[in-house]
């Protein structure tokens, strides 16, 4: 289940955050990195579904 949630980490960050913790500070945090830059969103997603 991890490889999926990486793959959509890459494709769409936020969604990757959502499904491996919900709606909380990481998911904003995520939001806000996506908006300013596609790469730190994606680096916050991967980090946060291999750190659980």
């Amino acid at each position: 289940m991890d490889l999926i949630r990486i793959i959509l980490s890459i494709i769409v960050p936020p969604l990757g955050v959502f499904l491996q913790v919900g709606i909380g500070k990481h998911f904003w945090l995520n939001i806000l990195l996506t908006i300013l830059g596609y790469i730190p969103g994606v680096v916050h997603a991967v980090y946060i579904i291999a750190k659980k």
